[in-house]
């Protein structure tokens, strides 16, 4: 039985590190622009779908069609903030969040007319022989995405904490017309924003590809990620780190819970939701968020 909960434990820290990726798109479009993105999960549904048909249907080497997808991911979140979010600025952030609703359906239909609605598999990247680790066997597939979403969080941070440009977007986030008066290029920084977005999630789309296949409902993981990006708070990339990790893990442990004990199936939909209300009533600016005081 312990065995059991510890595989559950695994299994959710890889979920919930793929959780952080795509929660860190989340935070990066909110924290330079101040608008949720409700197409996050599509974002990354197409990602998987590109590398996919690079690898399998145009038969290009996995580590060649990875690194064409990411260089797509870029084109793709630069053609979405020029066409369809640059001409919005100055507006209304509900606007600006209807257009990302309607690009959410927008891709979601390309990517059915495209590749239809089955699940599509990708080849085996890695040896599917389990490796033991502390007497519990773990796919390596399991340990790449884990240690790769690791890395990828770890390098945006120092990005944002050292770079020029990425102290520029932190100027950018805290004050849109004192960076500007700065010669600081918002616009610009709107533009890589995306672009950042849109390569996290695809990466997190082509390691859920690698695990459990894709198809045409996996954009609605941009909604199981919400409550992640709640939880840790909007504009904290650590909170998106350890909100991801956090709704992976109870996800997997209380659906185990509940069909151990309750002969429950399916809480794993709802715990995240569940958990979120919970700590909502308390830090109603998530865990990492800022607390912002507004006196009149």
């Amino acid at each position: 039985m312990l065995e059991y909960y510890l595989q559950l434990l695994v299994n959710g820290l890889v979920v919930g590190s793929i959780y952080s990726l795509v929660a860190l798109g989340f935070v990066i479009i909110y924290k330079a622009t101040k608008v949720v993105n409700f197409a996050q999960g599509e974002l990354l549904m197409v990602g998987a779908y590109v590398c996919y048909a690079l690898t399998v249907q145009a038969q290009v080497p996995f580590v060649a069609a990875f690194l064409l997808t990411l260089g797509f991911s870029v084109v793709l979140g630069l053609a979405v903030e020029r066409l369809a979010l640059r001409p919005l600025i100055g507006e209304a952030h509900i606007s600006v969040i209807m257009v990302t609703i309607g690009l959410s359906s927008v891709l979601k239909s390309l990517v059915q007319l495209f590749w239809g609605t089955n699940i599509q598999v990708f080849p085996e990247v890695l040896p599917n022989t389990p490796v033991f680790i502390a007497g519990m066997p773990v796919s390596p597939v399991y340990i790449a995405a884990f240690a790769l979403s690791f890395l990828l969080f770890a390098g945006f941070s120092l990005f944002f904490k050292y770079s020029r440009l990425g102290i520029a977007m932190r100027a950018t986030a805290f004050d849109q017309q004192a960076a500007q008066s700065m010669g600081i290029g918002v616009k610009n920084i709107f533009a890589l924003s995306w672009c950042i977005a849109c390569v996290v999630s695809c990466v997190g789309g082509v390691i859920l590809g690698n695990i459990n296949g894709i198809n045409a409902q996996l954009g609605y993981m941009g909604l199981k990620v919400f409550p992640a990006v709640i939880l840790g708070g909007l504009d904290s990339l650590l909170g998106a780190a350890v909100g991801g990790l956090i709704i992976g893990v109870l996800e997997n442990v209380c659906d185990g819970l509940a069909k151990d004990v309750l002969n429950l199936s399916g809480f794993k939909e709802v715990a995240a939701f569940v958990v979120l209300v919970v700590i909502l009533m308390i830090r109603p600016y998530g865990l990492f968020g800022t607390h912002e005081i507004e006196r009149v």
